[in-house]
């Protein structure tokens, strides 16, 4: 969402949406170019009703991302493109696209989303939806866990841009519910999360349904592995656009902490404490329920969040993160992506993750946008082997304490007016190898 910070966190902004804008033509001398010295969106073709709405949420400089991608889809051509998370992926797609985008008829979209979360896909669907507005453009999500109801009722009335899960959205298809046959513009975001879920040969039967000249934007961290198949196969001559962390101004600090198994918990509980807002990662459901409870023994206000609970649970815990009422989001991989919360001080690996591409994914929820942020990985006897192969993995320094790490209660402190945090020189994302592993195939 568009949102300004104020008071240490970030609040939705209420914004115009009665400003008229006419159909979108690009020209011909403003066709894709080099543009990475861009110093707004206006110098993007972005039309002025749309850099007003950014302006008045405080948005003036496009990130890098945003800049390189925005004019290829305006431009209608096919993209690819490859940036870590908290770089402002989805503002890039979700701007030009509900710029150029005509409109649906009932329960015929003319543009899709694809997103492996159902998370993701609301947040997602909020964004859009900003710019979506100022057209008069419906936009809505529609995943598993909530009942049917307001999904067929919002596609009968008519979607213009409908988010979906794959899963969902092939139950609505065989219900007879929804048709993608005048399906224009397609996103696939975090295309790399959508091929670990294992949810690719849904993607792609849902691409099949869409229309052939379609144009196709293809968004994720990695675009190596199982997503090459959906660039090959589904577009036609994309751009394609990377960006690393060198070119994104995100800097995080790393830590791996010594400590016995049996203090995990308390040194938990202290670098909350002492950080601020912190999501903590395990690896099971049952260990995001035990923490949780843990937490609070000590004194840490903490909501769990992953796939067992409902969705309404879910909304709940995000909200009470959001806003500060609890410290402490504790999450299995289901948040590694698909959740944007502003302002993350701190990133604990409770749980190591299973490969360097879980420990990017995970530590993506802090240091984003520009912000700054802290990564400690909770290390345990008999660990320091796996913990070895991250470093290797990540061209991290392995660093062993046995007691909080200096870095989280130096720059984070408790007061919601948190100090910066001392840009690491590591880059994780950057040197980090695409590792591979089955994960959770239920459907979002």
């Amino acid at each position: 969402m568009l949102a300004r910070v104020a008071s240490g966190r970030k609040y939705v902004l209420g914004l115009p949406v009665a400003t008229e804008v006419k159909d979108f033509q690009m020209s011909e001398h403003s066709k894709p170019s080099v543009r990475t010295h861009a110093r707004g969106f206006a110098d993007l073709n972005v039309p002025p009703a749309f850099v007003e709405v950014l302006r008045r949420s405080g948005i003036s400089k496009p990130m890098p991302v945003q800049a390189l991608a925005i004019p290829d889809v305006l431009a209608g051509v096919d993209v690819s493109c490859c940036a870590p998370t908290g770089s402002g992926k989805t503002l890039a797609f979700s701007l030009p696209m509900a710029v150029t985008l005509a409109r649906g008829r009932a329960r015929r979209p003319s543009g899709l989303v694809l997103a492996p979360t159902r998370e993701l896909a609301t947040q997602i669907a909020d964004q859009l939806g900003v710019f979506a507005n100022i057209r008069g453009l419906r936009v809505h999500a529609v995943f598993g866990g909530v009942g049917y109801g307001p999904q067929l009722n919002a596609l009968q009335r008519g979607v213009d841009v409908l988010v979906a899960c794959p899963g969902r959205l092939e139950d609505l298809i065989e219900r007879g519910d929804v048709f993608l046959d005048d399906v224009s513009i397609v996103v696939v975001d975090e295309a790399d999360r959508l091929a670990d879920m294992g949810f690719l040969p849904a993607v792609r039967r849902i691409l099949d349904r869409t229309r052939e000249d379609r144009q196709t934007l293809l968004f994720s961290a990695t675009l190596d592995g199982d997503v090459r198949v959906l660039v090959s196969r589904y577009q036609r001559h994309p751009t394609r656009h990377d960006v690393n962390i060198d070119d994104d101004p995100m800097r995080m600090t790393h830590k791996f902490h010594y400590v016995e198994h049996d203090a995990r918990v308390a040194s938990c509980a202290q670098i909350v404490s002492e950080a601020g807002a912190t999501i903590v990662f395990v690896r099971t459901r049952h260990g995001a329920d035990r923490l949780d409870r843990q937490l609070a023994k000590s004194g840490v206000e903490a909501a769990a969040l992953h796939g067992d609970r409902s969705q309404g649970q879910r909304e709940r815990a995000l909200r009470a993160f959001r806003s500060g009422s609890v410290r402490a989001l504790v999450a299995t991989d289901v948040a590694a992506r698909g959740i944007h919360v502003d302002d993350v001080a701190c990133v604990i690996h409770f749980d190591l993750p299973a490969d360097a591409k879980d420990y990017i994914h995970r530590s993506g929820r802090t240091a984003r946008a520009g912000a700054a942020g802290a990564v400690v990985s909770l290390v345990t006897p008999g660990q320091h082997g796996t913990a070895r192969q991250l470093q290797v993995e990540l061209g991290l320094s392995l660093v062993l304490g046995g007691s909080v790490p200096s870095e989280v209660s130096k720059t984070h402190p408790a007061d919601p007016a948190r100090g910066p945090v001392r840009a690491s020189r590591s880059n994780p994302h950057r040197r980090g190898r695409s590792g591979s592993r089955a994960a959770n195939r239920t459907r979002s």
